[in-house]
């Protein structure tokens, strides 16, 4: 119980560590100031260039695979690690750091605790679907509140065919309303036809 604790602890920690705004600070730009104000990749991308979304995209990554990670190693109840691998998108978008204020969006968090959970086999021919509905759509946003819920129907299916526990598939449900809470304000403002497209900036 002591190592789940632990475990717990460390994983909302590592997950309220703003990656993108450490990022925007050591080159003088507080991106809460910028673009959208949020401190994810994309806003941070807007910023200084892709160059530096993708840093902090894979820092935000290491996030959510690090913990998982760990949990998978020394726990062996399937609901103590699903616990310990969504509290890192927990933590990123309500980061204690920050007085639970100016969260990130969760996605690369959560794209790393996936990852990790079920294993690169079944996460890249998934993650294919991500990147057609993002070419489709062009909005990070957008196909980051899709995509979760699809991803959730491939983990019942698979915990179906016996690949998965059935906890995996519940680790998918909470994961898709974190990240849908997360980007209320981005489906507000596509509605309101005020959402950007994502650039390309190198």
């Amino acid at each position: 119980m002591l190592k789940f604790i632990l475990l717990l602890i460390f994983a909302y920690l590592a997950g309220s560590t703003p990656s993108a705004l450490l990022i925007g600070k050591l080159k003088g730009v507080d991106i809460r100031k910028v673009g959208s104000k949020s401190i994810t990749e994309t806003n941070l991308a807007r910023a200084l260039g892709w160059r530096y979304g993708i840093i902090g995209g894979i820092l935000d990554l290491l996030k959510g695979a690090i913990p998982t990670l760990l949990a998978k190693n020394f726990l062996i109840n399937d609901w103590q690690i699903i616990l310990v691998s969504i509290l890192p998108t927990l933590g990123h978008n309500f980061p204690i750091y920050l007085k639970f204020k100016y969260g990130g969006r969760g996605a690369s968090t959560f794209f790393g605790a996936s990852l990790t959970l079920i294993g690169v086999r079944f996460f890249l021919p998934v993650f294919l679907i991500w990147i057609l509905i993002f070419y489709l759509t062009k909005i990070t946003g957008l196909t980051n509140f899709i995509f979760p819920w699809i991803f959730s129907g491939f983990l019942y299916f698979w915990h179906w065919l016996g690949f998965f526990p059935f906890q995996y598939f519940i680790f998918g449900i909470f994961e898709a309303i974190l990240l849908n809470f997360a980007l209320r304000n981005n489906i507000r403002r596509l509605i309101e036809g005020k959402e950007h497209k994502t650039p390309f900036k190198f």
